[in-house]
């Protein structure tokens, strides 16, 4: 135990292990503010598709030489988070046809790009460190760490303010427009939001295991909670833990930082789901 709390201490000495704990704490927090109102709204694959579209715009930054791939990335992912959402209305074009649509046509070209136009000579190792994570959370810049802080304090400030208008468009839209609240606005802004955490969340888990963060923690916390506010704040300290435990270990024993949080989400899901079905066998008693 005395040789794992020093290494601890050796680790901690290093700037990058300290951004890394930061940025990863601060992506998890969004996450999981956002998670539970797209599982109940059945939202939860817009994140598969926003994270191929920062994928494909990732590819395109990089083949026209952006030195801050952010740039373009963020807004490309917000304006498609837009369309999915005003598609996903239409008739003709269901919500999970939508997401199909626009995810696997920006993973195709993103990938396509990377190919025609190579940045390194090792295009496999770019591609799977892009959609599944790598190191590149532990090579965060100050400035990045601190346009983390930022944008995660929008995301935080964004929801707590609208959290009661949040509250009705996620359980009742018609009775959300019947009081005065403009639906689809907020629609539009959950969207918009969500599109800036997944951005965010690259560095961390890469493309492919972006939904992972945003979905287990609120299923883990549906399992034990029915209220909407204790499912929130429960989802947001089982996403937290996972992110930190993931990330320390990964560091120590030098596995993949994404794929190592995801395990962390998918243990405590487990674990929920037998204290869920535990409560719920003494209450039937």
């Amino acid at each position: 135990m005395s040789e794992l709390l020093d290494k601890f201490q050796l680790y901690f000495q290093f700037p990058f292990v300290r951004y890394a704990l930061v940025v990863g704490v601060l992506i998890a927090l969004c996450s999981s503010l956002l998670g539970v109102t797209l599982v109940l709204k059945r939202f939860s694959f817009i994140g598969d598709g926003l994270s191929h579209v920062a994928f494909g715009a990732m590819a395109v930054a990089a083949v026209v030489g952006l030195t801050n791939d952010m740039l373009l990335v963020m807004p490309v992912t917000i304006i498609c988070a837009v369309l999915l959402l005003k598609t996903g209305q239409n008739a003709k074009i269901k919500g999970d046809a939508s997401v199909a649509m626009i995810s696997v046509g920006a993973l195709a070209i993103g990938y396509l790009l990377m190919n025609l136009f190579p940045t390194s000579s090792n295009i496999s190792a770019d591609v799977c460190a892009t959609l599944f994570g790598s190191t590149s959370i532990l090579t965060l810049t100050q400035f990045e760490v601190w346009l983390s802080v930022a944008l995660s304090a929008v995301v935080v400030i964004i929801f707590i303010l609208f959290y009661n208008r949040i509250f009705a468009v996620t359980f009742d839209e018609n009775f959300a427009n019947s009081t005065g609240i403009k639906a689809n606005a907020y629609n539009l802004l959950i969207a918009a939001v969500i599109a800036v955490v997944i951005v965010l969340a690259m560095n961390l888990v890469g493309s492919l295991l972006i939904s992972a963060l945003i979905i287990f923690p609120a299923l883990s916390a549906m399992c034990v909670f029915k209220n909407f506010k204790a499912v929130t704040i429960c989802s947001v300290c089982i996403s937290i833990f996972c992110a930190t435990a993931g990330i320390l270990f990964s560091i120590i024993v030098s596995t993949p930082v994404g794929p190592t949080i995801v395990v962390a989400d998918i243990a405590m899901f487990a674990v929920f789901r037998v204290i869920g079905a535990i409560n719920s066998k003494r209450n039937k008693i």
